[in-house]
């Protein structure tokens, strides 16, 4: 699974790039003019993190930033939670 994010499956895209000469017309030129398009791709924000998946095992994926700020990823807790000692 190369560039491809491990939760939502999203992957390059391709699309094109225009190249424009002139001046705008709000700035007082004739508009601008496409002069070529061009073939690129966009590729996907991807981060190696460590995550839980579903089975409960820690294991590091690699995951786009969307998925990990809108919260689809579970990392895993960095310290032991709090317990008081019993008596």
């Amino acid at each position: 699974m190369g560039m491809q994010c491990f939760t939502c499956g999203k992957k390059p895209a391709v699309g094109n790039q225009k190249t424009y000469r002139g001046k705008a017309k709000y700035l007082g030129g004739v508009g601008r003019k496409i002069t070529g398009t061009t073939k690129r791709v966009f590729y996907p924000n991807l981060q190696r993190v460590q995550l839980v998946t579903k089975e409960g095992v820690t294991c590091r994926k690699t995951v786009c930033t969307q998925c990990i700020r809108s919260g689809k990823v579970q990392r895993p807790q960095k310290k032991k939670p709090f317990s008081t000692i019993s008596v």
